[in-house]
């Protein structure tokens, strides 16, 4: 398989990646990007929203789930919308549910005793048994129904696998991205070291879900003013809150949607950024970048 070679993490001096990206020293950049576009057609249409009249800059596409179809329409009458693949092995709706793109024969070691897709709180179950191979003919599937329906996208990621959730997968979905010209999102301290001389974040990553219900927007605009220079990343989950949200994710999940989705839209989003000199950007950049290859 072809791709970029994990390096050392002595071979290639550290540079801040918005530097790299060709950013003076102390720029503030951000990838605000929106995740699970595809999950279902309420959150398609809140990801659109926030990109096109708020402050997310590109979005991730869940393959395998009901509302795919209809977020691949949309990408395809936006070509403008950057967005990437969000590789998923995980199902965390038990109401609404999605399997494979693989028929599940071919994928026996990705799925649970039921023969579906493990859901988060069982991922230490899911890595212990997944096959390299099985994970590859997967990852592949996605990657080419997005090609296939004539779309192209900028990067990969996962969905509720940090960085992959192992190293192998890690290192296979490195290799992926550099045959299909693509970046990565990569986050954890061992993938940066990894991947060092090629874009990534430069700071800890924001994962909305893991911010407090209570008092979100005031935190939001706190992590705006204390944005440090070099590159971040917030991994955003908008949502409208309606009905079809609700009966989706009944729990906590429609909450945290709509929540994003109301500060991603919100005067004082816009505000603060360019009060702050904060520049917010997209993986084409990163994606150029990464197909050059490791800065030497």
């Amino acid at each position: 398989m072809d791709g970029h070679a994990l390096e050392p993490a002595a071979a290639v001096p550290w540079v801040r990646s918005s530097e790299l990206l060709g950013f003076p020293p102390d720029a503030r950049v951000l990838i605000v990007n929106a995740d699970d576009f595809g999950m279902y057609d309420a959150v398609n249409a809140a990801v659109i929203d926030a990109i096109e009249g708020g402050i997310a800059g590109s979005c991730s596409l869940m393959v395998p789930c009901p509302g795919s179809p209809q977020a691949m329409r949309m990408l395809r009458e936006r070509p403008e919308i950057p967005f990437g693949i969000h590789l998923t092995l995980v199902c965390d709706l038990p109401h609404y549910r999605w399997g494979p793109l693989v028929p599940r024969e071919k994928v026996g070691s990705l799925l649970d005793g039921a023969g579906e897709l493990f859901p988060p709180d069982r991922r230490p179950e899911l890595l212990a048994r997944a096959r390299l191979d099985e994970v590859e003919r997967e990852f592949r599937a996605q990657i080419e129904a997005v090609v296939d329906a004539g779309l192209t996208p900028t990067h990969l990621d996962w969905h509720c696998l940090a960085d992959g959730g192992r190293e192998d997968i890690f290192g296979l979905t490195v290799a992926l991205a550099g045959e299909y010209g693509l970046a990565v999102r990569v986050w954890l301290e061992g993938g940066r070291r990894k991947v060092r001389g090629l874009p990534v974040t430069d700071h800890d990553f924001l994962d909305s879900f893991a911010l407090d219900l209570g008092g979100k927007a005031t935190r939001y605009a706190e992590l705006l003013r204390e944005l440090p220079a070099g590159l971040s990343e917030w991994a955003v989950h908008p949502g409208l809150g309606d009905e079809e949200s609700r009966r989706a994710e009944p729990g906590r999940g429609w909450r945290v949607r709509r929540s994003d989705y109301a500060f991603l839209m919100s005067s004082q989003a816009r505000e603060l950024l360019r009060r702050e000199g904060i520049v917010v950007i997209d993986y084409r950049a990163v994606q150029e970048m990464w197909a050059r290859g490791p800065r030497t």
